[in-house]
């Protein structure tokens, strides 16, 4: 009989290292897997330096068999999601296993005893670590390698999901373009309707006034997004510091903010895809990782289209084919031949309706799980 399975909290040092590397041994061979820089894995845990953690609690276990890691997954509580939401909500992440229900169901369950004895009712996830994070399960489209800042996982993560008792919370979708599709006639006439009766401009984010920038990308992003499924506003430290992370890899032609007679209206962000080139080196960039990273850098053909964001005052004037018009004109004059929209929820019919009158496809679909207490 194979040794019991017993999964225990992560203490210490040498086994949150261990905690973070484990992803290596499931994806080991795996030609579509990007390796997640092991650098960056360790500031997204640090509860002391990563403002998310302000208002947020995590506790990571480890599934062991006898000496042998099998399985990780973190229980999360997110005190401003459930503010802002009414709810009792937990979540987990980082959730990996090795295909033996035993293991997962095992992992799923501490987590569930976890965020239960912090009084909640219901489970969710994956987040890693909450909702403006990386989130959702790959169950279509496994053919490909994610773009930055979206999830992959093998296949059969979807039974164990199952076996688990975990439910559909909600789908998102990943659109796909390449610029063998002409931008619409419809898109192009809009936004140079738009721009001509309303008096808009759009401009690209300045870098060295980044700080600021960020703040009103924070300012659109948390009226414009207020009402959406799962949404938590971002505090001033959280975009500040996710604003530094993208400093590292932004082109801010892709970065843009929308003006209606002068007034800040709306947001698109759009970031080259530099999964392309972290596939490469393999989530290290000492000692020779950063070289091979700024190489495979200057060979990035696609991006990926994060946000879109007008505030509510200024919705349903056009402004969204703006910004379809300029990320595509100005995406394709940068050397960039296709992109990935994402994530769009199943029921933003008038975001779906957009993207496939543009001409872009489903390639991809993630999903959200729950399951009450």
């Amino acid at each position: 009989m194979p040794e019991p399975i017993s999964v225990r909290p992560v203490t210490g040092a040498r086994e949150l290292d261990r905690f973070i590397k484990f992803p290596w041994r499931i994806y080991r061979g795996d030609p579509n897997w990007v390796p997640p820089l092991l650098v960056e894995q360790k500031g997204l845990l640090d509860t002391k330096k990563n403002p998310f953690y302000e208002h947020a609690e995590i506790r990571h276990y480890l599934a062991w068999r006898g000496r042998e890691i099998v399985g990780r997954i973190s229980a999360i509580l997110d005190h401003h999601y459930n503010d802002f939401h009414g709810e009792r909500t937990g979540f987990f992440g980082f959730f990996e296993s090795i295909d033996d229900p035993a293991v997962s169901s095992a992992l799923l369950a501490a987590a569930e005893d976890w965020v239960r004895g912090k009084g909640m009712n219901q489970i969710m996830g994956p987040t890693n670590p909450g909702t403006n994070h990386v989130l959702a399960l790959l169950v279509d489209g496994f053919d490909r390698p994610p773009v930055i800042q979206m999830p992959y996982n093998p296949p059969y993560y979807l039974e164990l999901f199952a076996d688990a008792g975990l439910e559909k919370a909600r789908d998102l979708y990943a659109y796909w373009m390449e610029d063998i599709t002409p931008i619409s006639d419809k898109v192009e006439r809009v936004a140079d309707l738009v721009r001509r009766r309303k008096a808009v401009t759009v401009r690209s984010i300045v870098m060295k006034n980044l700080r600021e920038e960020i703040q009103l990308i924070k300012e659109v992003y948390n009226d414009a997004w207020e009402k959406n499924w799962g949404f938590v506003p971002w505090t001033d430290a959280e975009i500040q510091a996710v604003g530094q992370d993208l400093k590292m890899v932004v082109d801010p032609d892709l970065v843009m903010l929308a003006y209606v007679d002068g007034e800040l209206a709306g947001f698109s962000l759009s970031l080259p895809d530099v999964n392309q080139a972290l596939k490469r080196i393999n989530g290290r960039l000492f000692p020779l990782g950063i070289f091979k990273l700024l190489i495979y850098s200057r060979k990035i053909n696609q991006i990926r289209v994060l946000a879109l964001g007008v505030k509510r005052k200024f919705q349903n004037m056009g402004l969204d084919a703006v910004f379809y018009y300029e990320t595509y004109t100005r995406g394709t004059s940068h050397g960039f031949h296709a992109g990935e929209f994402s994530w769009i929820l199943e029921n933003n019919t008038p975001m779906r309706n957009a993207m496939e009158n543009w001409g872009a496809r489903i390639y991809k679909t993630y999903r959200m799980y729950r399951k009450a207490l």
